[in-house]
């Protein structure tokens, strides 16, 4: 057989890879998308509207409700420093109407509302005619008569306050609108230009938060001065408790030492006679076994002495 018989096939065959004049061909596979990025990889402004987008949108019936809601509870939400619990009551009475929405939903949508409102308002202002300011208002903001009917009521309940103080009549703290900080800024800024508008209700407006600011701060003064008072007597109590308590255990601390002292007075001596008695003792038998052993020589000898005699 040939040795080069396997070289030569190798050669002659024109597919082989060393005689092809082309590097053989490998399939070629189209690159894979990129992986969608994640939620926190996306910029806030994307994130944003990718939350806004998952969002239902508010519809026309349930932004009316919503403002019903919103006026019948906007004097509890004016003497309220807190008013989380009110915005969850305006989510669940919402809901019994069916209307799903959460508190910091229905939250957010009334500063959109009151910013859209002040937008309306800042706009009214410029043309001459009443009629085409409210037609255009109305066509920019359908809800616009419904937000001017809460800050016009919002507005009375003021004026009524006022007429209450001037005529020297007791006021409950919780009819002065001026104790609610749970309010957010943009609604204090509005009625401020909406005051300014009607002929300086809103220097008067002004004037009352300033009074009520100091009176509240000088009420919430009070308060701090009054705890740091209730707090400093109760660190006194305290203090005078725990030096009442520690003396009482330094006194049960002393008399505990001293009975055991006693005891081990009273231990000693007993020892001290168990000691004298075995003492006593032991001399007792010493004596006695001596007195024994000398009884035994006198008899040693006395035997001895006999058997001696008898031997002679």
């Amino acid at each position: 057989m040939d040795p080069f018989h396997h070289l030569n096939t190798s050669f002659s065959n024109p597919y082989h890879p060393l005689l092809s004049p082309s590097p053989p061909h490998h399939p070629h596979f189209p690159p894979l998308p990129p992986p969608p990025p994640l939620a926190a990889e996306l910029p806030q402004s994307s994130a944003g509207a990718l939350e806004r987008e998952r969002l239902p949108q508010w519809s026309h019936a349930e932004t009316a409700a919503f403002l019903a809601i919103r006026a019948e509870l906007d004097h509890s939400f004016l003497t309220t420093k807190r008013n989380k619990a009110l915005w969850e009551s305006v989510s669940a009475r919402l809901g019994a109407q069916g209307f799903s929405r959460t508190p910091d939903q229905c939250k957010s949508k009334w500063k959109n509302l009151v910013t859209r409102f002040k937008g309306t308002e800042a706009a009214a202002a410029q043309p001459a005619d009443a009629d085409t300011a409210a037609a255009q208002a109305a066509r920019q903001f359908p809800f616009h008569d419904e937000m001017r009917r809460i800050f016009d009521a919002r507005a009375e309940r003021a004026q009524a306050l006022e007429r209450k103080k001037a005529k020297g009549k007791d006021v409950r703290p919780e009819d002065d609108e001026g104790g609610g900080e749970g309010e957010e800024e943009e609604e204090e800024e509005l009625e401020v230009e909406m005051g300014e508008e009607e002929g300086g209700r809103g220097g008067g407006a002004k004037k009352r938060r300033r009074k009520q600011a100091a009176r509240t701060w000088v009420a919430d003064q009070g308060e701090v001065e009054a705890m740091l008072r209730e707090f400093m007597r109760r660190q006194v109590e305290m203090e005078e408790k725990w030096m009442e308590a520690a003396e009482a255990r330094e006194a049960e601390r002393r008399a505990r030492e001293e009975q055991w002292r006693t005891a081990m007075v009273a231990l000693g001596e007993e020892r001290l006679e168990l000691v004298r008695r075995w003492r006593e003792r032991e001399d007792a038998w010493r004596a006695r076994a001596e007195e024994r052993e000398e009884r035994r020589h006198q008899l040693v000898a006395a035997l001895l002495a006999k058997l001696g005699g008898d031997a002679s």
